[in-house]
């Protein structure tokens, strides 16, 4: 099942946010940018590794996915009012995110619909970046086209492997033979391109691992997601390590794919911006959704589980899709709980997201016990000394491995 939310205080049935005396309300700056993130909570199977907030035909239970765009759009209006009625400054959108799940298994008209309501609500920034996630397996020609032709920017694939044998441990459903037609079908569209991949998954091999990667470089997409395979507990995946059908995944042969990305990466015209992003340099750019999230921009997140942060509050809708669109028919917030976010943790997460980020962290900005940190993480080789010379804390390659205890020796 998908993961628990978090414990918080209550959620008004209003959605109002507390208001904390900034000047443009709720504790929310004009200088950040507003995003929108859209879950789609619908997959075709449930993959054994995953415990994100997903469903599938059976698991429903007397909601229907043709209802779900309305419920979406009926929830940009109410948060249209929200922010309002809580004084924070309108703002267009810089960028609009379609997760889950899987979005494409919806038809295109009702990405479209959504996306046209979310223009309509705030309006878009003039270079606002649109995303989707997609499966190589869920669009055609004509579906990426219709998406470009609505004002979509870019497609995220999630290829996760080039390996047959990997992604059938994975229980990922496409053929691999699929991605470079839906990268070019992207591409004659006008789509960027990026495509997703997993590693450590359990029987993998640094050769497995390898092959995937050339068959990602093969494709030039233009940006490159790679993250290391957590066992999540509660997954399907979870218990056939406990019951010792597949092996547990090794950290030392995770760290060894992870160089092993890096460094093909980088040759064949990547760069890292973040620890587990890397952009085309000539022809790509970062995900600024993404980057969004780790800088502290605000978002709205709409749809079952959805998480959103505006301001100093941040809150989590209620999981299952019929309790969500209970709460929608009926006019309410379909927030099941919230934070307000204090200053020591506004710190702590701050430092937590901007160390992943290259060159995001400036050192000044640093309490001065954190400063004097600086030129030991130097010395262990876990942060380049120019970058620190001029003023930004940026990771090394063995940083990136050891991010964790970089951002505990500043905390």
């Amino acid at each position: 099942m998908p993961s628990i939310l978090p414990v918080g205080d209550p959620a008004p049935a209003d959605g109002l946010l507390p208001r904390t005396g900034s000047p443009d309300g709720a504790g929310s700056s004009l200088e950040r940018d507003f995003g929108l993130y859209v879950h789609v909570p619908f997959c075709r199977v449930r993959c054994g590794y995953c415990d994100f907030n997903t469903y599938t035909a059976t698991e429903l239970r007397g909601v229907k996915q043709s209802d779900y765009a309305a419920q979406a759009i009926a929830e940009m209006h109410f948060a249209q009012g929200v922010l309002g009625a809580s004084g924070v400054a309108e703002r267009p959108l810089s960028t609009v995110f379609f997760g889950g799940g899987t979005p494409t298994l919806l038809p295109a008209q009702q990405l479209v619909a959504m996306l046209h309501a979310a223009r309509d609500t705030w309006g878009f920034a003039p270079d606002a970046e649109i995303t989707t996630e997609a499966n190589p397996d869920s669009v055609d020609a004509a579906y990426l086209q219709a998406l470009a032709d609505a004002g979509f920017t870019r497609v995220s694939f999630g290829m996760q492997s080039a390996v047959p044998s990997v992604l059938a441990t994975l229980e990922r459903t496409h053929d691999p033979a699929r991605v470079p037609l839906v990268v070019r079908w992207a591409r004659e569209a006008g789509l960027h391109v990026s495509l997703d991949l997993i590693y450590g998954t359990p029987g993998e091999t640094i050769d497995d691992w390898q092959r995937s990667l050339d068959a990602v470089v093969a494709e030039q997409p233009d940006h490159v997601s790679a993250y290391a395979l957590i066992v999540e507990d509660g997954t399907k995946l979870a218990r056939q390590i406990r019951s010792g059908v597949v092996p547990e995944p090794s950290d030392d042969l995770q760290a060894d794919m992870y160089e092993r990305a890096d460094a093909t990466l980088e040759a064949a015209g990547y760069d890292w911006y973040e620890v587990s992003n890397w952009a085309h340099r000539d022809t790509g750019a970062p995900s600024r959704h993404n980057l969004g999230y780790w800088v502290g921009n605000d978002w709205w997140g709409i749809g079952p589980g959805s998480h959103s942060y505006v301001g100093d509050t941040r809150w989590w809708n209620v999981k299952h899709p019929a309790a969500y669109a209970q709460r929608i028919a009926a006019g309410e917030s379909p927030a099941a709980g919230r934070e307000t976010i204090d200053g020591d943790t506004r710190e702590l997460e701050r430092i937590l997201l901007l160390t992943r980020v290259r060159g995001a962290l400036r050192i000044p900005t640093l309490a001065p016990a954190a400063r004097r940190e600086v030129a030991g993480l130097i010395a262990d080789a876990l942060v380049e000394g120019p970058a620190a010379l001029a003023g930004t804390l940026t990771l090394t390659l063995k940083g990136r491995l050891l991010a964790d205890a970089v951002v505990r020796r500043l905390t």
